[in-house]
């Protein structure tokens, strides 16, 4: 049996993610997105909605884990990944450590969006 030991929701404006990346392009993208993320969303039809979803999973992440964008845990550090099925996070470095330190055995992930909003809720579970 799991318990729930951590978690998020954010909700991320889709009309800002998109500006961003308009006006600050990969300079925005590469320290907010790895790689993988990155060609992920450039593969959609309208790249800022999957952005700006993948925005909103590493904010819910950071709530979850109780640091925000605090505590070593940095924005590439929450990695949302695509195998075949749902979305799932694969926590690296700061992050990674405090899903460690907090007894995080697995976590979920589901990301949503309307027009102008992305959304995602993190669970983390614990033994």
């Amino acid at each position: 049996m799991s318990n729930i030991i951590g978690l998020g929701l954010d909700a991320t404006d889709i009309g800002r993610i998109s500006d961003t990346i308009e006006r600050y392009g990969e300079r925005f993208l590469k320290r907010i997105f790895t790689e993988g993320e990155i060609a992920y969303c450039l593969r959609r039809r309208v790249p800022a909605i999957h952005f700006a979803g993948r925005f909103a999973a590493k904010e819910a992440t950071m709530k979850a884990l109780g640091t925000g964008h605090s505590q070593g845990v940095l924005w590439r550090d929450v990695e949302v990944v695509r195998r075949g099925g749902p979305p799932q996070l694969v926590l690296h470095g700061g992050a990674g450590r405090r899903f460690e330190a907090i007894g995080g055995r697995s976590s979920l992930l589901t990301i949503t969006h309307s027009d102008e909003l992305a959304m995602a809720q993190v669970m983390i579970l614990g033994a």
